[in-house]
């Protein structure tokens, strides 16, 4: 299995109570992203950088066919691995991608996207505040700032996440190449993020993939996530997806997790 973070935890942070809870019978690669090897981002970045910083972790792993999961940032790489190369991927669970193409649109949707391109001129500080509020859904708190001073890996994170902003702009999610993905989906959605973004984009993928599964954690929001906040859950419906993807190719049941 290898794990996508968001684009602002670190994978080994974001997923280490998750992989914890899985035990040593999964074998788990988090993969950090890949607009965070450098300094700054590259600049001809999009989500096949990161396809093909994934396709470089399972080839070194030595993984032929392997499980994905992604979360916001990784989770829209996620999708963009399944509609490049999904004869790598067994099973793909998505807790709530940041994006998921541009087609099919709600109207709420639309405004979510037209407050994003408004960050751009907002100074860094202004930036996460706001870049924050727009995934909660109305009157949802916004989470404490993390105690103590500034991670340094915390420096990298705007250029990051504008990179990201800037790549769903112009990226062509084929959705053709995503209907012919016959594996088991899964969606994780939490109850206080902003139904105009994430829960409009799960609406929009269950009507691509055939084989899709939504389960909402109504407690949880996009940065209090149930991989950090309700491990145990998550790997339980995690199991519960391999297992299915198991059984729908038993020529395959040998391969790692």
């Amino acid at each position: 299995m290898i794990l996508l973070p968001g684009a602002v935890l670190p994978a080994e942070l974001a997923y280490g109570a998750l992989i914890e809870t899985l035990g040593n019978d999964v074998e788990a690669a988090a993969k950090d992203l890949e607009v965070y090897a450098g300094d700054e981002p590259p600049v001809d970045y999009s989500l096949d950088t990161e396809v093909g910083g994934v396709m470089r972790e399972a080839d070194a792993l030595g993984w032929e066919r392997f499980h994905l999961v992604g979360y916001s940032g990784g989770g829209a790489s996620a999708l963009a691995v399944a509609a490049r190369r999904l004869d790598r991927l067994l099973s793909l669970a998505l807790l709530e991608p940041a994006w998921a193409g541009d087609w099919d649109l709600s109207e709420g949707e639309r405004s979510v996207w037209r407050e994003f391109e408004k960050l751009d001129a907002l100074t860094p500080d202004e930036f996460m505040a706001a870049f924050i509020r727009l995934q909660l859904r109305a009157g949802v708190a916004l989470p404490a700032p993390p105690p103590g001073p500034p991670r340094p890996w915390m420096t990298k994170r705007p250029a990051g996440i504008r990179a990201f902003t800037r790549t769903f702009r112009t990226y062509d999610l084929d959705r053709e190449s995503m209907r012919r993905f016959d594996r088991p989906v899964y969606y994780a959605l939490g109850g206080l993020s902003n139904p105009d973004l994430y829960e409009e984009i799960a609406e929009r993928l269950s009507r691509v993939f055939d084989d899709f599964t939504l389960e909402v954690f109504e407690e949880r929001h996009h940065f209090d996530p149930p991989h950090r906040i309700e491990p145990e859950r998550l790997a339980r419906s995690l199991r519960t997806l391999w297992d299915r993807a198991e059984a729908a190719r038993p020529s395959l049941t040998s391969t790692t997790f």
